[in-house]
């Protein structure tokens, strides 16, 4: 009955405790049945986002007029939010002064899908939502492919091996996602690639698309990556997140030719100068 508030907003204000079902304040997982009296105040407006320009410089590696790669630096979100104080991707590419599609909402012009902040690498943008749709389609059937590079705390003996374990939010911190029975089935496939003095450098591929899913994986087998502060123990969560979306692959929307883009991490990643395309492209 609300549809100009977002689920997550309504999320938040439940949680607050504003929010009475027959009078009494209940969580947001609590199941309404028929004849329940759900009371609350009307909302006040959301936060406006600042979609102010910023003039950022962007790794562009592929581009045309229905859509651009980049390559994310580290520390750049994807897009504004209200507990953001700082420039986004967004802001960065509003700057470029080219048309963007508005399929996601208008504070999330052309993101097609994201990246975590502290996580590098490539993202594909659409400049229009016939674009838009397509891509989109194409991530949630899973026929676009993203590949990563991590590395990881502890040694690994097989030379590659599947996570098959659902994942929901956490029930006492949403900031955090959880392996839950309850969950969305999530599938990540792992292979070994180096040992390296910090850690074993791998290759993950995703077969379905959770929040945080490969690093709550990996932490839940006992391999949490390097420099996560939300999902590794404190001493292993010094330093910068050594997660990389090195290989994106999807059909283009008008050509349907298949768009392969690679990016090497940066120099922040151990083990930077060894990663090859092939080791995310024949996997």
């Amino acid at each position: 009955m609300l549809p100009e508030h977002s689920r997550s907003r309504l999320v938040k204000l439940i949680d607050a405790g504003v929010v009475l079902v027959d009078g009494k304040v209940q969580r947001s997982s609590f199941t309404v049945t028929s004849g329940m009296e759900v009371v609350l105040d009307e909302p006040g407006p959301s936060e406006v986002h600042d979609l102010t320009p910023a003039d950022i410089p962007l790794d562009i590696l592929f581009e045309d007029e229905d859509l651009l790669v980049v390559n994310k630096p580290r520390g750049l979100a994807a897009h504004p939010a209200a507990s953001l104080k700082e420039p986004s991707l967004v802001n960065a590419l509003l700057a470029r002064n080219i048309s963007l599609s508005q399929t996601a909402g208008s504070f999330r012009p052309g993101i097609v899908h994201r990246l975590d902040k502290e996580t590098t690498g490539l993202m594909v943008v659409a400049k229009n939502d016939n674009a838009h749709v397509k891509l989109a389609k194409q991530m949630e059937t899973k026929t676009a492919e993203r590949r990563y590079f991590a590395v990881v705390h502890g040694d690994i003996e097989q030379d590659r091996f599947k996570v098959e374990a659902p994942i929901a939010r956490n029930k006492h911190n949403r900031l955090l996602m959880t392996v839950d029975a309850n969950g969305k089935m999530a599938v990540t496939h792992v292979k070994r690639l180096f040992r390296l003095e910090q850690g074993m450098l791998i290759a993950a591929r995703l077969e379905t698309g959770r929040t945080h899913q490969i690093r709550v994986h990996l932490s839940a087998v006992g391999h949490p990556v390097l420099g996560d502060k939300l999902y590794a123990p404190k001493e292993l969560a010094i330093g910068d997140l050594q997660l990389h979306a090195g290989y994106l692959a999807f059909d283009h929307p008008t050509t349907n030719e298949r768009i392969a883009v690679f990016a090497s991490p940066d120099a922040s990643f151990f083990g930077a100068a060894m990663v090859k395309r092939e080791h995310l492209e024949e996997f």
